[in-house]
């Protein structure tokens, strides 16, 4: 109910601020599970994508995003987002075991392969946990682009700004395999990369963006 309140009362807004053009939302089954699998160029990107979705969608986020901005983290609880912490050993298990239950309930999950947002806009190699959930579950994967939405609240920004924004998704995509088997998560995760890539548009990195900040956080 909360999160169905906080969608009649904030979509009309985002849609009149931030113009978005949703193409391909066709592809998003209106019933069943089926996993969301973005590009990460914003916090907002786990605002605008849901938000221009008939259905709920379920992300797993840090934990800043819950006790940092106070609208963003005001949002998050309202819609029934899960804090994870990311510090955590086990952070990466118990996100995909919550991603799990999501969609052993017929639900969407949501999921930003690269594990962290865009350093500088490109798209970055992505991580192997979309092919496990995936390849267990069984729950075909919807490759999303988020288009813009860095230009609306740009890492370190606390104040949006004005942009046209665009969210395109492709075709469902199932996969087989062994999701034990490091080289089937390995293909599946590119193949699923690859085509964010093609509804994007963005260079593509064949790096960890992670790997990228560490390195500039210990260089400064």
């Amino acid at each position: 109910m909360l999160y169905r309140l906080t969608k009649i009362i904030s979509s009309p807004v985002l849609r009149l601020l931030w113009r978005p053009k949703v193409i391909g939302a066709e592809h998003v089954p209106s019933a069943g599970a089926a996993i969301l699998a973005s590009n990460h160029l914003s916090i907002l990107d786990s605002v605008f994508l849901p938000l221009m979705l008939p259905r709920k969608v379920t992300f797993v986020a840090k934990n800043e995003y819950f006790t940092g901005n106070r609208l963003m983290a005001t949002y998050m609880r309202a819609t029934g987002q899960v804090a994870i912490d990311r510090e955590s050993a086990a952070a990466a298990q118990t996100m995909l075991d919550a991603a799990v239950q999501v969609l052993k309930a017929g639900e969407l999950f949501g999921i930003y392969p690269e594990g962290t947002r865009s350093p500088d806009g490109r798209l970055y190699r992505g991580k192997i946990g979309v092919a496990w959930l995936a390849l267990t579950t069984g729950a075909p994967v919807i490759p999303v682009a988020m288009v813009n939405t860095e230009r609306v609240l740009p890492p370190g920004a606390s104040v949006p700004r004005l942009a046209k924004i665009g969210v395109r998704m492709g075709e469902p995509m199932s996969f087989t395999g062994d999701p034990a088997r490091a080289r089937d998560r390995r293909a599946v995760t590119d193949e699923v990369m690859a085509a964010i890539q093609r509804l994007s548009g963005q260079e593509y990195v064949p790096a960890y963006a992670a790997s990228l900040k560490e390195q500039a956080r210990r260089a400064a």
